[in-house]
């Protein structure tokens, strides 16, 4: 009996490297490349149950799964940082850098 390769191992792997480099893109990219990867990774899983003799890159697929857990934990972590950013610096002044300057000067006598 041939060995088989896992039909989405690969795309599992690249979907996790690439979860991890775009979970700064305000997370969103990241979360979603991750969810998806895991998704197909539960695919892989239940073919390989089946018959775990018949596939060789499990380890692959295992990798892949890894790699989206950690891009899902980076992406909600980001997620979490730009939403507490929004809540004390506001939305208006992200988009005024007069306003910036002054919030941030706010902070820094808080700090004194």
């Amino acid at each position: 009996m041939e060995n088989q390769k896992l039909p989405n191992a690969t795309a599992v792997l690249v979907l996790g490297i690439l979860s991890i480099l775009t979970c700064c893109c305000y997370g969103l990219f990241g979360l979603v490349l991750g969810i998806v990867g895991l998704i197909l990774t539960n695919k892989d899983l239940i073919i390989y149950n089946q018959a775990p003799e018949k596939f060789v890159n499990y380890q692959t697929l295992n990798i892949g799964k890894i790699l989206c857990i950690i891009g899902i934990v980076l992406s909600a972590i980001a997620i979490l940082y730009f939403v507490w950013i929004i809540k004390m610096i506001g939305l208006d002044a992200l988009q005024d850098p007069a306003l910036m300057q002054e919030k941030l000067k706010n902070f820094q006598n808080l700090g004194k």
